[in-house]
Formats: C-alpha cells, structure tokens, sequence
C-alpha cells in the first residue's frame, strides 16, 4: 500500500504541472488583464464583478477618447492607453511582472508555488494566502455540512428504496427527489427569502453572514465553546445549506438504491438468506460493504462540487464571502495571482481526496489490493 501511495503522491506533480501550464496559455491569450484594468479605473470605466453580470457599467476597453476626452490613434499595445504616460504604463508593467517574458513568469510562479508562495493580490493590499484564509470559514460551512447531510440522509434513504424497490414509498420519495433535482439552488433560495427571511411572510432567519456581530470578533475555541454562538451560526446557515442541499440528495439517493439493488439480487445474497440469516444480517452485513464501493467512489467530486463549486449564486444571494465568490470575481477583474493560487490549492485538494477515497475502499472492503493495480 505504501508503494502505491507514493506512486499517486508523484503522479501528483505532473497532473497539477499540466493544469497551471494550460490556464497559464489560456491567460495569455485572454483579452484584458490587470494593466487594462487599472487604465479603465483611471478612465472612470471600470465596474465591479457584480455590476458586470446585470449589464452595468460601460466597457473597460473604449480606447477611442484620451483622458482629455479628445480621440485619437492607440499608439499602445493596451486598449484605452492613449494620452498615458509610457513610462507609467511600464511601472505598471514591472508592478504585476509583464515586464518578464512569459516563460520566466511561469517558471517563477511554479517556483513560488512549490513553496506554497502565492504572493501578494493585484487589487486588494493583501497576501492571497490570507486573502484565503479570510474566506475559508464560509466554504468550509457550505461544503462540509452540505457532504455531510447529503450523505447522512441520501444513503439510509437509498437503502429504504432498494428494500421496499416499487412500493408506494419509492415512488413518491422518487417523486420527490426528482422535483428537488430540477429546482436550481439559487431559486429555492430565492423562495426561502421570500417566505422566511422577511422576504413577504416570516421573518425568522437572517438574510446575511454567517454570524451576527456580537460574534464577528470572537475566537475560535470561544465561539467553539459557546452555545449562543453555535446557535446563532447555525441560525445563518440553515437557509443557505437548504438552498444549497436540495438537489444533493438525488444523486447520492438513487446511486445508493440502484448499487444495493444490484447486489441484493446477486447469488451470495440468496445464498445467506437460505442459511437462516436475519434481513438485518445479510443487508449490512454483506450487501452494504460492496454497494457502497460506488458511493464511496463519487465522494471526491461531490465533496468538491459542494466545497467549491456551484455556490457562487448561494453566497452572492445570502451575502456570503466565501471562495466560490472570491474566484468569481478574481477571474473577472484579473486578478491572476488569487485566480492561480485558489486553481492550483483546489486542484490539490482534489487530487488528495481522490487519494483518500481509494484508501477508503480498503477499509470497506478490505479484499481490495491497489498494489496489484496499475495506477
């Protein structure tokens, strides 16, 4: 086991090489960049994340007036550029390193990154590890408790639907989690607002953050040990993880029933039954341990997708600042280092936790062997 493991450990390298070299391509590309950005701040041009969803704002690269409003041909390679000083706009080349031929910038930046070096954030004053930091407690709560309550009710329900396979109750639950699954989270939190964060009818939970102010300021084994605090968090996070959890059940629920079905129907589930074995028995004890491989087997990508992906809308909804927002916005206002550093700390902890849950097959069926495998 230890061989194998080493062996995915290194094949960890070039996998995450070949992430940060095809967005790096694709970054130089890409129209705009952070110089752009600060030339269209200077012309009064540039508009948030945000506004630019809903159309706001005007274009950052009408580069057809100077800053005295009179036009005039672009002499400079940046959109907008004209009437600048050149040697302002080559400061602001040294200050976000364009002033280095692209592959240096890259090496550097695998350099940096081999030491877990993500420098500094172009917009926002800040170092983008704290920068992350600061946002973690949020993906945190949506990701972890939105796995953990998918899976906590998804699989023992899945069970109750393959053990009672065409009954009334599987019908209508199988109703239920379809409707569920076509619903977008973000228009179900749209309706939790609405009906009770004093949308129009109750007003019983909080519309914003995931703690009230009275507890911004505390620290972690305090607000840890202190029931109001618990309870008041818990308080802010029910509609989001709502919101967020609704369609996370059908997934893991109908892979869950079609899994156990599969092998309930299998020969060695006959053969317990016929040697007087209670339901109980051969259900948990024979059928669970194989049906779960396949569940076991998705955990990375729904971990991931709860963690990271897909709450961009429930942050910006319930005013959560969370790495799903930070991302979105460091993509769109070109802030490479945030957008490489987060890329490159999301691809990792994927890479690990699909590590783990190979190593979790052998604790749910110890018959599994990866040393006998490729990898």
């Amino acid at each position: 086991m230890a061989a194998y493991i080493l062996r995915r450990i290194l094949l960890m390298i070039p996998t995450l090489l070949g992430i940060l070299a095809l967005t790096f391509v694709i970054v130089q590309f890409a129209p705009g960049g952070p110089v752009e950005r600060v030339i269209a701040q200077l012309q009064g041009n540039d508009v948030s994340a945000t506004q630019r969803i809903s159309g706001g704002g005007a274009d950052a690269g009408m580069g057809g007036q100077d800053q005295t409003g009179r036009g005039g041909p672009i002499n400079s390679k940046y959109r907008g550029a004209q009437g600048l000083d050149p040697e302002f706009i080559a400061k602001l080349e040294r200050q976000f390193g364009f002033d280095k031929p692209p592959l240096e910038r890259f090496g550097l930046m695998l350099w940096n990154y081999a030491r877990f070096d993500f420098g500094q954030s172009y917009f926002r004053d800040v170092s983008v590890i704290d920068l992350i930091k600061e946002k973690l407690p949020v993906s945190i709560s949506l990701g972890l408790w939105m796995t953990l309550i998918s899976y906590v009710i998804s699989i023992p329900l899945g069970i109750a639907k393959a053990v009672r396979d065409g009954s009334r109750f599987d019908v209508w639950t199988s109703g239920v989690i379809i409707v569920g699954y076509a619903i977008p989270g973000f228009l179900f939190g749209v309706l939790l607002i609405v009906l009770f964060a004093g949308g129009s009818y109750f007003d019983w939970f909080p519309l914003r953050g995931l703690w009230s102010d009275r507890y911004a300021t505390m620290g972690f084994w305090e607000w840890v040990t202190s029931p109001a605090a618990l309870a008041d968090y818990f308080w802010h996070i029910t509609l989001p993880l709502v919101a967020m959890s609704l369609s996370a059940f059908a997934t893991t629920t109908l892979l869950t029933k079609n899994s156990f079905l599969d092998e309930i129907r299998k020969q060695y589930v006959v053969t317990a039954r016929a040697k007087g074995l209670t339901e109980h028995r051969v259900l948990y004890g024979h059928v669970f341990r194989n049906a779960m491989l396949i569940v076991i087997a998705g955990f990375p990508g729904a971990f991931i997708g709860a963690f990271f992906a897909g709450s961009v809308l429930i942050e910006t909804l319930f005013s959560l600042d969370g790495l799903g927002l930070l991302s979105f916005e460091s993509v769109i206002n070109r802030d490479y280092p945030v957008v490489f550093a987060t890329l490159y700390i999301f691809s990792l902890l994927g890479l690990v936790i699909g590590l783990i849950s190979d190593l979790a097959y052998t604790w749910v069926d110890p018959r599994i062997d990866f040393e006998k495998r490729e990898v």
